[in-house]
């Protein structure tokens, strides 16, 4: 990840959190349009995300849960107000798996990926504050459906479907078989999985996480290989590593679907 060292402490910070901060080096660690990421020198790191008012409690709350089950991030601080959200966090040791020291591995950081998701998914999800979370993702592909929301810059050929009616016909056949059941990530992605000399370490960025289907993230997990590594080429490994017992290839082309509406 990104680190832009800056001249000053923003002024936009709320002051409980600069009083914190206030003797540290600050870098811009943003990597997204949706929202401003800083790194915190000092201690052992944190970092601070902003985004717009009210959209940065849902991942307060799972990287709290996530926490709480030795998952993730330890939450420090959460601040809504007029000008925006803000969430300070502890940095987790070690990297994000975009690191060339594992991509230059893909192999091994296939396995990596497909046997960690495997053990999130058999994470016991007692208490977690999102009981449904595949309810909530077929709602929100519906409302973008009917709202012409259909996004073709992450998946320049959406996957094969020709059009929005053909993949909202695939995804309006399969959704009756999507459960919650597992504990998801949301967005199992490599800059979002953290390892420590390929020690598993954490997850972070867990606001689309809750109790869903597992093929959600397991859509992503093939996903990102592709995208990061530039190939397709680990699919069929990652989804072999994870275990063919839990994968139902129907339902990947249907999460597919759903998410050219994302």
């Amino acid at each position: 990840m990104k680190k832009t060292l800056l001249l000053q402490i923003p002024n936009e910070i709320p002051q409980d959190i600069r009083r914190r901060i206030a003797d540290a080096k600050v870098y811009d660690s943003s990597c997204s349009p949706e929202a401003r990421v800083y790194f915190i020198e000092q201690g052992h790191g944190f970092y601070l995300k902003h985004a717009a008012p009210n959209t940065l409690a849902r991942e307060a709350q799972m990287t709290a849960y996530f926490y709480a089950k030795g998952l993730g991030a330890e939450v420090l601080q959460y601040i809504s107000e007029d000008r925006g959200d803000w969430l300070l966090t502890a940095v987790i040791e070690g990297e994000d798996c975009t690191y060339e020291r594992y991509c230059a591995n893909p192999e091994r950081l296939c396995d990596t990926l497909a046997t960690e998701l495997r053990r999130l998914h058999e994470t016991d999800y007692t208490g977690c504050p999102v009981s449904d979370r595949t309810a909530e993702y077929l709602a929100t592909m519906e409302a973008h459906y009917r709202t012409g929301q259909y996004d073709q810059s992450h998946f320049p050929d959406s996957f094969g479907y020709r059009s929005a009616e053909e993949a909202y016909a695939v995804l309006t056949a399969g959704k009756a078989a999507l459960q919650s059941k597992v504990l998801l990530h949301g967005d199992y992605c490599l800059p979002n999985i953290i390892l420590h000399g390929w020690k598993w370490s954490g997850f972070i960025d867990v606001g689309s996480g809750g109790v869903g289907d597992r093929h959600i993230d397991l859509f992503w997990g093939t996903w990102t290989l592709w995208h990061n590594l530039k190939t397709n080429r680990y699919r069929e490994r990652f989804l072999d590593a994870y275990g063919r017992d839990k994968v139902q290839v129907e339902l990947l082309k249907t999460i597919a679907a759903a998410e050219v509406f994302g």
